[in-house]
């Protein structure tokens, strides 16, 4: 229990709506504080003060009730309307900053379950003034805010050194796809398997097994590919290993089906995966999940996947490099399940000659991924890939062998890479805990 007494807003501060309105605002020299994280500007003030302001509807809308940002203010500055300046009456009583440090931190468990509403979720004045804050003595409240203050200064250190550090750890990985597909993982392997059958051979082999194939009517015949120049090579290659077009090495691209939304069920067995489904080293079975009956996925048995099928999203936003994200599936995924692509999903069933595994990784990096991306076409937030430019991808093809021996090597290193991610999540979770029992401490005394 607090050995601090708590007190209701309404006794301890005025409450004043804001009164200009965001979309009609016109910049100027004061501070406009809106409900986002960002400031703008205003060419008139409202309040000369120091104040919490509190937006009175929630960030997410749509039902959920949610408060991204309350935010501390001073001087002259413009309110938007839909929100609330808190004000301490006496700042030798309730100092405006501890006031803010103590609304901001526990907004979700003070806050938020006072917001009330269906469609548009909103926080009321009225409510507002019944929340009950501890009345510290003031020299406490002040002690309080610097030690937060210093906290978050040497948090902000600390985000920034983790930042760094996710950013280093991703440009490792690419380090390691990069040196895999250029073969200087395995320099060691060759020099060891001298005799190991060329890349050419090996490509004659693929091309004799998909001409049976065709003969057998188990694969359609596919269009003769072009072939590559040096400006598709974008790096050198051992002299065994080939460069070849992705559509050389896969027995067929498998498009998915325009499902229509209407047809979609809420659970089943036979599950339709979507672009968001698909994500980077994960297949996302739970991300909004649908499905469809049983009689509906016996129509669509060109669109089921199976076990070593390489997924690739077609469709995604341009310039943040979130379309032709791939991953492989494995026999878990499946798990007493159908699995059916959607549209602007593609997939690549390869021959069996070729280790699925290997171009999984290998069509994660960012030198290939740079090539496919000049081929993207759409408008300015979205990129879309065809299945031509897919088919004419220009790839690394090393020896069968050789590709399982860098496949072990990619995973082995990607090991180290999962455990130096994990240690630095635990910083980040270790330095929120610390600062939630400071926070416990601090208020309830």
């Amino acid at each position: 229990m607090s050995k601090w007494d708590f007190i209701e807003l309404s006794e301890l501060c005025d409450l004043e709506k804001g009164k200009t309105g965001l979309m009609k605002a016109v910049s100027g020299k004061y501070t406009l504080v809106a409900t986002g994280k960002e400031r703008r500007t205003c060419d008139s003030y409202q309040l000369d003060t120091k104040a919490v302001c509190i937006p009175l509807v929630s960030s997410t809308g749509h039902g959920h009730a949610s408060l991204k940002y309350v935010h501390y203010q001073e001087g002259k500055f413009a309110l938007g309307t839909i929100l609330v300046a808190v004000i301490p009456k006496d700042e030798n009583v309730l100092n405006a900053q501890f006031l803010h440090l103590y609304l901001s931190r526990l907004k979700d468990s003070i806050l938020v379950p006072l917001m009330t509403g269906a469609a548009n979720v909103t926080l009321t004045v009225t409510k507002l003034k019944t929340v009950k804050v501890p009345l510290l003595p003031i020299e406490e409240q002040l002690r309080i805010v610097s030690l937060f203050n210093r906290m978050d200064n040497e948090q902000a250190e600390l985000t920034d050194a983790i930042s760094n550090q996710q950013d280093l750890l991703k440009k490792l990985r690419q380090s390691i796809l990069q040196d895999a597909i250029e073969g200087k993982l395995t320099d060691s392997w060759r020099e060891q398997n001298p005799s190991a059958e060329s890349a050419s051979i090996l490509l004659k082999k693929i091309k004799t097994e998909k001409e049976q194939l065709v003969k057998a009517k188990k694969i359609k015949k596919q269009k003769i590919l072009s072939p590559i120049n040096g400006a598709e090579r974008p790096f050198d290659v051992p002299d065994s290993w080939e460069w070849c077009r992705l559509g050389d090495i896969f027995n067929s691209l498998i498009g998915g089906n325009s499902y229509l939304s209407s047809s979609f069920k809420e659970d089943g067995i036979n599950q339709v995966l979507r672009l968001g489904n698909i994500r980077p080293y994960k297949l996302r079975l739970d991300a909004k999940p649908v499905f469809i009956t049983n009689s509906l996925a016996d129509e669509t048995l060109n669109a089921e996947l199976k076990t070593n099928d390489l997924l690739i999203t077609m469709t995604g936003t341009r310039g943040k490099r979130d379309y032709c994200y791939t991953v492989l599936l494995e026999e878990s995924d499946f798990n007493n399940k159908r699995l059916f692509l959607n549209q602007r999903v593609g997939c690549f069933r390869f021959n069996q000659n070729i280790i699925p595994k290997f171009y999984d990784y290998a069509l994660k990096s960012d030198t290939l991924l740079d090539n496919i991306y000049k081929t993207a076409t759409g408008s300015a937030n979205q990129a879309n890939i065809g299945s031509t430019a897919l088919s004419l991808w220009s790839i690394p093809l090393p020896q069968v062998e050789e590709q399982k021996a860098i496949v072990t090597k990619i995973e082995n290193l990607f090991k180290i890479c999962d455990q130096l991610e994990t240690q630095i999540n635990s910083s980040k979770t270790n330095s929120e805990i610390l600062i939630q029992a400071v926070l416990k401490e601090a208020f309830e005394g």
